[in-house]
């Protein structure tokens, strides 16, 4: 297929606006954003880059709100990767693609009850959640929301500074949900932060006591986002409280997206 019908059929392309390193490996990048293009908060979009006259494809979590007049992703610079090590490579001007239909289930509006909604996140999987706090409709939603990020250095506390802010913008007004920041290290010194994994935190009943609120069935809605393995074993420990994942059919109590 030629970018002449890829344009026309399939995707579009966008230029590189703005490109932040937050470490060696962890960049955010601002693009252009086509008209008619819409997105709900927790969506991912399809990203392509030519290599040697083949177009590789990629998933990444769309961070931006859905009324910016730019599109924003995070992701990891994956050593040897195809993509990445291109990714790694743009500069501010340069094109790459985009497909032109968006994806994902993982968005708030999946869930037909519930009052506190959890959003657990490993490493780049904060992406999505991002995009669900810069807008409006989920601190209207929910009483409390509690974003639990874990990581394994502290350097990879990406967007720490923007949720502090977000917090206190909306802290104590009227209707909107309190918002509740825990951050989780596995390696470092954690510091203030707790220390381990996501899983292991909550089997010990420590990210509950964090929090200050526990996990029921009845009020408690959450959302999954990062390492398969993370979200493996909390769907296993979810089932055991009595919550099952939304269906169709079924209100259920979790959602979850793997992502690397």
């Amino acid at each position: 297929m030629t970018t002449e019908s890829l344009a026309s059929d399939k995707a579009t392309r966008i230029h590189i606006t703005r490109l932040q390193r937050w470490t060696d490996k962890l960049i955010t990048f601002r693009t252009t954003r086509p008209a008619g293009y819409e997105f709900v908060p927790g969506q991912y979009a399809r990203l392509g880059l030519h290599n040697g006259g083949v177009m590789i494809w990629r998933a990444y979590s769309l961070t931006s709100a859905p009324n910016e007049d730019e599109l924003e992703f995070y992701g990891i610079i994956v050593e040897g990767g195809q993509f990445t090590s291109m990714l790694d490579r743009l500069k501010e001007g340069d094109e790459l693609w985009l497909d032109r239909q968006v994806f994902g289930f993982m968005t708030p509006g999946r869930f037909a009850d519930g009052e506190d909604l959890w959003m657990l996140a490993t490493g780049t999987g904060i992406g999505p959640f991002i995009s669900i706090l810069r807008d409006d409709q989920a601190w209207r939603r929910w009483r409390r929301i509690v974003l639990v990020h874990g990581v394994r250095h502290q350097d990879e506390f990406a967007y720490a500074d923007e949720l502090k802010a977000l917090r206190a913008s909306h802290a104590g007004i009227e209707g909107m949900a309190a918002l509740t920041l825990l951050r989780a290290v596995s390696r470092d010194d954690p510091g203030q932060c707790l220390h381990g994994r996501i899983t292991t935190l909550l089997a010990s009943g420590a990210l509950e006591q964090a929090a200050g609120m526990p996990l029921t069935v009845e009020q408690s809605r959450i959302m999954l986002c990062g390492n398969p393995a993370m979200i493996e074993e909390t769907r296993k420990m979810l089932h055991e409280r009595g919550m099952r994942p939304v269906r169709r059919m079924n209100p259920g109590q979790f959602v979850t997206e793997n992502y690397w």
